[in-house]
């Protein structure tokens, strides 16, 4: 005799998170732990950002700083995703955390040992020597952002993970959100040493979390017994035989080469890739110029708290991803947010208004969520899981070389070609500026026109791209297929934690048939 069930058909159709139970309660709990120690880690990024510039009063120096971090993150983003890949993620997590740590105590020391007044010359050895090191600290995180999303594929089922890929990007608003407060307080209450004693205490704290939080992870290099996203991905267009060229793990290694077959064996992976690049790579445009335009229409008080309640709507934009999912086509999900998105980029500087650039603003941090939490999901899917790491790094360290090279040559551009064209007799003034305006302002409005314009027409493009339908047929592919011989048939089973995990007694942990809670074991496949 068989049991109606009880659940109605709409809810049935759209799974929602447990965070409460099984391996999902187990993701909340790293969630959780990435959302402390990133919010520490940026705290120190900004508050060292605060602190250089009003010992030194150098925007030279602040500059630095953030060059600092964007090349050294766009440089390690291969060899973290191999780490990701070659260890248990856990131990990666521990690891970074304490890593960060020890970098950050003898950041402490140098600056405990070091006069006060040496710090206030920029041109001060050991200045820049506290600099790099602690944003060696910083980026010592990192591994936690590329382990995360294979753990959304370990840890949430298929159908639920991108809301769970929409719960991250809440926790990255919220992070900026309060971060720049955070840093702002310590620097004003005691400079970098009330910022170093909190993180060295809030990194020890995750340690001692993490260690009580039991993760069933396969081997290194394997993939989890169920298949899930990592064997159905590898069905189309060579992803399996990519990686079983090159082996699971990478022989331990970068496994450049390897990782670089992997993403063109997966059909549109490389284009969303470049997109993606492409799109930073106009949008560093914004890291240079964005403020100088805010500024010049209203009061950097005001332009300060516009941005902390702007940034408010990434968290609404998260809580939507993790609400309505991003439906069963997420790269052309992808595609149009970043239409709407340029589109907003193009018309907002048209009028010389703060309420159309608030406006832009909000569509922009309201739907960026949507992007990367789509282009998390389509990765996932597609690509194997014990191959995850380095694809995530490899797709970091390409995206993120493209902002920090447009910032650098956008303002010289911006200031000594756009400026003089909209000013006085040049020739934008003479065609336009009648009805758009003339200055600097203007001068970079037209550059943000410009900018979107390009944006758009790019994206249009894409969408119309062979290599958007070979990857959305491949994401179809990948989300159709059943699971690979030696999987379950029925699902995941229930195992108990126990008070190994540190979890409460009665809570289980889902685990796929073949993996054991208790102790890892490798793929039966």
């Amino acid at each position: 005799m068989t049991t109606a069930d009880p659940t109605p058909e709409a809810d049935r159709a759209q799974p929602r998170l447990d965070l409460r139970h099984g391996t999902q309660r187990v993701f909340a709990h790293l969630l959780a732990s990435n959302a402390v120690v990133s919010v520490i880690n940026y705290t120190v990024w900004f508050a060292i950002t605060f602190w250089v510039f009003l010992e030194t009063r150098s925007v030279f120096a602040t500059g630095m700083v953030a060059g600092i971090f964007v090349v050294a993150t766009a440089a390690t983003g291969i060899w973290f995703g191999s780490l990701v890949d070659n260890h248990r993620k856990r131990a990666v997590m521990q690891g970074s955390a304490v890593a960060s740590a020890v970098v950050y105590a003898a950041s402490l020391a140098l600056y405990l040992l070091t006069p006060p007044e040496v710090f206030r010359d920029v041109t001060s050895w050991q200045l820049w020597a506290f600099i790099v090191v602690l944003m060696l600290g910083v980026i010592a995180g990192n591994p936690r952002a590329i382990a995360l999303p294979t753990l959304v594929t370990l840890l949430v089922p298929e159908d639920r993970r991108d809301r769970a890929n929409g719960l991250v990007g809440t926790v990255t608003g919220t992070s900026m959100l309060v971060t720049s407060v955070i840093s702002g307080v310590l620097v004003a209450s005691g400079g970098m040493l009330h910022v170093l004693l909190l993180a060295l205490v809030v990194l020890a704290a995750s340690v001692v979390h993490l260690a009580r939080v039991h993760v069933p992870e396969p081997e290194p290099g394997t993939a989890p017994a169920a298949g899930g996203a990592a064997a159905a991905g590898a069905t189309e267009g060579g992803v399996a035989q990519a990686g079983a060229d090159h082996g699971g793990s990478g022989a331990g290694g970068v496994d450049l080469r390897g990782t670089w077959r992997l993403v063109r064996g997966v059909p549109g992976l490389v284009p969303l890739i470049a997109f993606s690049c492409f799109n930073n790579f106009i949008g560093g445009g914004f890291m240079a110029l964005m403020d100088a335009y805010g500024l010049s229409l209203v009061s950097v008080q005001v332009w300060g708290l516009l941005w902390g309640g702007l940034s408010a709507l990434m968290i609404v934009g998260g809580l939507l991803v993790a609400r309505l999912g991003l439906g069963s086509r997420p790269v052309r999900l992808l595609l149009l947010v970043n239409a709407a998105s340029w589109t907003a980029t193009m018309l907002f500087p048209l009028t010389s208004s703060v309420v159309s650039l608030t406006a832009a603003m909000a569509v922009f941090m309201l739907l960026m969520p949507f992007a990367e939490a789509a282009e998390q999901t389509v990765l996932q899917r597609v690509v194997p899981y014990e191959r995850q790491g380095r694809v995530f790094g490899f797709a970091q360290s390409v995206e993120q070389s493209a902002a920090p090279l447009t910032a650098f040559l956008m303002g010289p551009l911006t200031q000594f070609v756009v400026v003089p064209l909209m000013s006085g007799d040049g020739a934008g003034a003479r065609a336009i500026g009648g009805w758009f305006g003339t200055g600097q302002a203007r001068a970079i409005a037209l550059v943000f026109v410009i900018t979107g314009l390009v944006g758009l027409v790019v994206t249009l493009l894409a969408l119309a791209s062979p290599q958007y339908r070979r990857l959305s047929a491949s994401y179809a592919a990948a989300q159709a297929a059943p699971a690979p011989a030696g999987g379950p048939a029925a699902g995941p089973v229930e195992v108990g934690v126990g008070t190994a995990a540190g979890l409460p007694a009665d809570v289980v942990v889902e685990v796929p048939v073949g993996l054991s809670a208790d102790a890892p074991t490798r793929s039966r496949s």
